[in-house]
């Protein structure tokens, strides 16, 4: 009898009690719902100007013969970096362009570059903000740790919520996924300026604009440049998933060889290395921009 007694007390305190069993669900959908229905006409106009963009931007670079982009990523390798680079990413234009995904890449390739000049123009404010003022830096800390720690699907949520099924959605959760290393970036490249710079520059008498124009932007460039070139590897990292809130591109190929099982090994394999190539790519071009910064600030000092 004891023993029951015993079992019976264990297991009441296993079970969670009913008043704690709350309905989560239930409340963030209540929340859902008015929110998307009170700034609808708001969001609305937002998913009508991205879609709009993006749809031009698409039918401008597919209107550019391919041989077009094998030339200037070739020259832009070359000068950048060096001969070799430049004959090898030309080499990878030509690989997505004879692999019949033209139209898929160029897809790809405009949500990335759309959500990084988005990443762009909200991140880099909000670095310097950041690196200037404490409370905006105390605020936005525990925020990019939670963007950076977040499962990568659960960005499509608030996407799909707010803009619905489409490239509009793809847009938006691939710009929040692929910001936080660009604040980050823009922030240590500033906070980490030479104090003796900054004395001199107030010496000469720069006002704070002036200081921070003049003398703390150009000093953290290449740190910015790197925050740009991981933004811009997130950004295709996310655009693929992106397929799954109705958004084609390189995404929606590697994704159809999944459901084909072994018959889509081909196909997925493909579409891997246009994706694998895409950003090998940006990434190069990105690091050369970088490097260029680098040597300028050099040769200046």
């Amino acid at each position: 009898m004891f023993e029951t007694l015993l079992s019976g007390f264990w297991e009441s305190l296993v079970e969670i009690p009913e008043f704690l069993e709350i309905n989560y669900e239930a409340t963030i959908q209540r929340f859902v719902d008015w929110f998307a229905a009170t700034f609808d006409v708001i969001f609305g106009a937002i998913r009508d100007f991205v879609r709009r963009v993006i749809y031009n931007l698409e039918l401008w670079l597919l209107a550019i013969p391919w041989f077009i982009f094998v030339i200037l990523v070739f020259l832009a390798g070359w000068r950048l970096k060096n001969l070799t680079t430049g004959v090898v990413l030309g080499l990878m234009v030509v690989y997505i362009a004879s692999s019949s995904l033209w139209e898929h890449t160029m897809s790809t390739f405009v949500i990335v570059i759309f959500s990084v000049i988005v990443c762009f123009i909200l991140g880099l404010p909000l670095g310097i903000l950041m690196s200037k003022y404490r409370p905006v830096e105390a605020v936005l800390r525990p925020i990019l740790d939670l963007m950076q720690t977040l499962p990568t699907f659960v960005y499509l949520i608030p996407a799909l919520m707010l803009l619905g099924l489409g490239s509009p959605a793809a847009a938006l959760s691939t710009t929040i996924f692929a910001l936080p290393p660009l604040i980050r970036l823009t922030y240590l490249g500033i906070t980490t300026v030479p104090t003796e710079v900054r004395e001199a520059g107030t010496a000469f008498g720069s006002t704070p604009i002036q200081l921070l124009v003049k003398v703390e932007i150009p000093q953290a460039l290449k740190s910015i440049a790197q925050g740009i070139n991981q933004t811009t590897m997130l950004a295709i990292s996310m655009v693929v998933i992106a397929t799954l809130v109705g958004f084609g591109g390189l995404g929606e190929e590697i994704y159809g060889a999944l459901a084909s099982g072994r018959r889509g090994v081909g196909q997925g394999f493909v579409a891997g290395f246009a994706t694998v190539f895409l950003a090998i790519i940006l990434d190069r071009l990105i690091q050369g921009v970088a490097e260029r910064f680098d040597h300028s600030e050099g040769g200046e000092s």
